[in-house]
């Protein structure tokens, strides 16, 4: 990876057209979308969604992965981690608590279509199922079975394979 990009680090692309090399995943996504989109996945950019549209994009790795990521760090320290416990539990429901309130009533974060910025999120979603569990937040339950459901999503997983959530 280090002969890819100086971290060493995924995710990280680069563009066969130019040989551009883009880490990031919210950056890859825009990357993406601008070079090759043909504006598919996001709203128009004058528009107030697309407003929205960036706000999840940044959301998802500036405050909701932090979360949970530490929530399941901790969680490993045993004894150790303990008194960490409740604030963690608190941050991450508050977080869950958000994103389940915006899903009311809309198949995706946006409304009734996928955007990119349901994929910048979807990671989050499965791994807050699988790590923590999500009964508590239905409509996120509902959204992450609706985009695993989708074509696409299911011949990634055929191309990729599945996630172990290492």
């Amino acid at each position: 990876m280090k002969a890819v990009h100086p971290l060493g680090k995924s995710p990280v692309i680069t563009d066969s057209d130019n040989g551009r090399v883009i880490a990031e995943s919210g950056a890859i996504i825009d990357y993406i979308l601008r070079r090759h989109g043909n504006g598919r996945l996001q709203p128009d950019p004058v528009s107030a969604a697309y407003d929205d549209y960036v706000h999840w994009l940044h959301y998802t790795e500036g405050s909701a992965m932090p979360a949970l990521i530490l929530k399941i760090t901790v969680s490993r320290l045993g004894d150790a981690g303990a008194s960490l416990g409740p604030h963690l539990d608190n941050e991450l429901s508050s977080h869950l608590g958000y994103i389940n309130d915006k899903l009311e009533g809309r198949n995706y974060l946006l409304g009734d279509e996928l955007t990119a910025a349901d994929i910048q999120l979807s990671f989050f979603g499965e791994l807050a199922s699988a790590r923590t569990g999500i009964a508590s937040y239905p409509n996120i339950g509902a959204w992450v079975n609706r985009f695993q459901a989708r074509p696409p999503y299911k011949a990634a997983l055929e191309r990729g394979g599945a996630h172990s959530f290492a």
